[in-house]
């Protein structure tokens, strides 16, 4: 059984910093791919990027120089570095991974999200 665990969120000023990480465990033999995404109250969940595990990245273009997404792989973690957070980028963040466990049966997985909150 593979879960995501995701840690990191909080309530934060507007300018302020967070850095979201989500954990992968269970029986993985690799992660192809790690990614980010966010849903903001009444809104479609969005991508938010993405990085595969030879580290090539994708970003939601209108995040581009304010969030940097990395990973380590020997952790089976990726992080999510958040500056210059504005007030819309309240939203929940979900983890998602494709993953590999060692059954060989290639699955997508979701961690339960964690709550961002940027307010003065």
């Amino acid at each position: 059984q593979v879960q995501l665990v995701e840690s990191g969120g909080g309530l934060v000023q507007p300018g302020g910093s967070l850095r979201l990480s989500c954990a992968a465990s269970g029986t993985i033999l690799s992660i192809p791919a790690m990614v980010w995404y966010r849903q903001a109250p009444g809104k479609q969940r969005e991508l938010v990027a993405r990085i595969t595990s030879g580290g090539s990245t994708v970003y939601a273009d209108s995040l581009k120089g304010r969030f940097t997404i990395s990973r380590d792989n020997a952790k089976n973690t990726v992080y999510l570095q958040m500056n210059s957070l504005k007030p819309e980028d309240t939203a929940v963040y979900y983890c998602n991974a494709v993953v590999l466990p060692v059954s060989g049966l290639l699955g997508d997985y979701w961690g339960q999200g964690t709550q961002v909150t940027v307010s003065s």
